[in-house]
């Protein structure tokens, strides 16, 4: 059984695309650990702001099983393939961690690098594995988010205001 741990992200329809995303991620893998959500301003462009959190699961499949369901899962929220990196989002799913494996196989990056460069995937992430190791610095998670250098950094936990039939996930 592998633990892994995802980014979720959205700035378009972002209150119904990630309890969305929650609930197609528990159908596909089960129980889920859930991160705080954050409002963060987007990076790399002038768009509206995102919410991002991160979530934790156990599975049996392989690693690029796991990467296709997550695409799938984004495609059924309106993503769009051929967009820029840094644009507006309908979601956005990356797989940060499988284990310790450590992937650099074309598309696929695991560790993926946005851990140790963006606030909005590294709290969330130090939230719920504080003690879970950096497969490569080997550094805890926990270790990563206070060496992290916070003067930039625009984002605030918040309490969404899903109904409450959507929080159940939570």
């Amino acid at each position: 059984m592998a633990r892994c741990y995802i980014s979720i992200g959205s700035n378009i329809d972002r209150d119904d695309n990630i309890p969305s995303s929650l609930r197609a991620l528990d159908h596909h893998f089960g129980q889920l650990i859930i991160s705080s959500l954050y409002e963060s301003e987007a990076v790399g462009f002038n768009g509206d702001n995102f919410y991002n959190l991160v979530v934790g699961f156990d599975t049996e499949l392989n690693v690029k099983c796991v990467a296709k369901i997550l695409k799938q899962i984004e495609l059924e929220h309106g993503r769009v393939r051929d967009s820029k990196k840094f644009s507006a989002r309908t979601l956005d799913l990356d797989l940060l961690l499988y284990d310790d494996l450590i992937i650099e196989d074309g598309r696929l990056q695991i560790p993926r690098k946005e851990i140790e460069q963006y606030a909005f995937v590294l709290e969330p992430l130090a939230e719920i594995a504080p003690d879970s190791k950096h497969p490569i610095s080997r550094l805890s998670y926990k270790e990563l988010w206070q060496n992290l250098d916070k003067s930039n950094v625009k984002q605030t936990r918040i309490r969404p205001d899903w109904p409450l039939k959507q929080r159940s996930v939570f």
